[in-house]
């Protein structure tokens, strides 16, 4: 729940039933959670999937610590990230993110984590995010895959073609 709180403060999204308690519901539509933030993060190519619990341990230690300095109450039936109010998550994300943090190269790994998660479906093939429904993919308006299972684009992005054909080049775009 401490990881999804984090992922879901990174990029905020809607609550998944009325007694989410690790997505605030601070927007609309889905976020970093719903995005598969925690499926990125347990992928063992990322490198971080043995240190979850680290990070997990250490974030609600940073919260114990937020809540005591700013003289919070913690529901003691969640973990103490996951009971801070959406704007204490924000602020205490902001902190140990901020330059000069002993611990800020952890935690923007972390934030960057998320955000791959939204932006690019890392863990999942882009066609099969695509055919889910991906949040990120989807607010960034990428578009799905021709019925044959390959992107073409119609339009050139600049208005134009940036360079001619080689005359040695078959239908399928390979060199002759």
């Amino acid at each position: 729940m401490t990881l999804e709180a984090f992922a879901d403060t990174i990029i905020p999204g809607e609550r998944r039933s009325p007694d989410d308690r690790a997505v605030a519901g601070a927007a609309a539509g889905g976020g970093a959670v719903a995005a598969g933030a925690l499926e990125l993060l347990r992928w063992d190519a990322t490198g971080l999937h043995d240190s979850l619990d680290g990070f997990a341990t250490a974030l609600d230690g940073h919260a114990r610590a937020y809540a005591a300095e700013t003289g919070l109450t913690l529901d003691e039936t969640v973990p103490p990230f996951v009971a801070l109010a959406f704007a204490d998550r924000t602020e205490l994300v902001r902190r140990i993110t901020t330059p000069g943090h002993p611990e800020k190269a952890l935690w923007v790994s972390l934030a960057l984590f998320c955000n791959m998660a939204f932006d690019s479906a890392a863990h999942m093939h882009t066609a099969d995010a695509l055919a889910a429904g991906h949040p990120g993919l989807t607010a960034l308006g990428i578009t799905p895959p021709d019925p044959d299972g390959r992107w073409r684009f119609p339009r050139f992005g600049y208005g134009r073609p940036l360079a001619r054909l080689h005359p040695d080049t078959t239908p399928s775009g390979s060199p002759a």
